[in-house]
């Protein structure tokens, strides 16, 4: 392979785990890169090798949060047991079939969110719920179940769902939800890896190369997130989510 094609490639992987690891959509940036510079490839086995990267650069990005951001494992744990085997099922499905058919819906909801999280300037401050411990247990299965799920089925823009399900569901603050949605989109980015590897879908001479430049985004992201705190994080948000629409709106209407 041309050595130029693994520059962009390490290129695209390092402003992916830049971005994710402020608030998710890394793969807005890493996925499309790989379709277009690998077109010889077979889909499922570009989207196993950027799988490498992406729980690289979410691994050291986590790491840097679990450093300054207080976790409440319990709950953590529970919900990453349960996201990796939902990620392989999602995974798995789209081994099969098709995801096209959910965009539509998505670049619904994408919408209705953008439009909330502008008009609501306190979304993603710190807001405690008054909620019994089952309760926050049964909103912990259902984030991590469905958007597990989800994240092995489409994947593009699962970091963003996980921050604001964490945030009007569990009452974090972005900072909190940020540092939370790493460590489970590091177990669902597990699960995908789990399905694809008994596939033989990675590329390793790709993955490689890779995962050291997105592991060196995620590092610096997730200390640039850290050290601004939740007004960047929000902006960064707002940032990510119409990034994420004009993909789901151009993969709609213009393919």
């Amino acid at each position: 392979m041309e050595t130029y094609i693994i520059f962009l490639l390490c290129l695209a992987a390092f402003a992916a785990g830049f971005i994710d690891a402020i608030v998710g959509g890394g793969g807005l940036i890493q996925t499309p890169m790989g379709l277009i510079l690998l077109p010889n490839l077979p889909v499922s086995t570009v989207i196993g090798s950027l799988k490498i990267p992406a729980f690289s650069g979410t691994a050291f990005a986590a790491f840097q949060y679990l450093k300054k951001v207080v976790i409440q494992w319990k709950i953590l744990l529970i919900m990453m047991l349960l996201a990796v085997p939902s990620a392989f099922l999602g995974s798995t499905l789209l081994t099969h079939v098709s995801n096209d058919f959910m965009k539509p819906l998505l670049l619904v909801v994408l919408s209705l969110l953008l439009v909330y999280t502008y008009a609501k300037k306190n979304f993603g401050q710190h807001e405690a719920k008054d909620m019994s411990p089952a309760t926050q247990i049964l909103y912990a299965v259902l984030i991590s179940i469905v958007i597990g799920f989800y994240d092995g089925f489409i994947g593009p823009g699962t970091g963003s769902f996980l921050v604001v399900a964490f945030i009007a569901l569990m009452g974090f603050d972005f900072l909190h939800a940020s540092a939370n949605a790493k460590m489970v989109n590091l177990a669902t980015n597990f699960g995908s890896i789990c399905l694809f590897l008994s596939k033989g879908k990675i590329i390793w001479a790709i993955a490689i190369p890779m995962a050291a430049s997105n592991a060196f985004g995620g590092w610096l992201g997730a200390k640039l997130a850290i050290n601004k705190g939740n007004g960047f994080i929000r902006i960064f948000f707002l940032v990510v989510v119409i990034g994420t629409l004009i993909r789901f709106a151009y993969d709609i209407f213009y393919k």
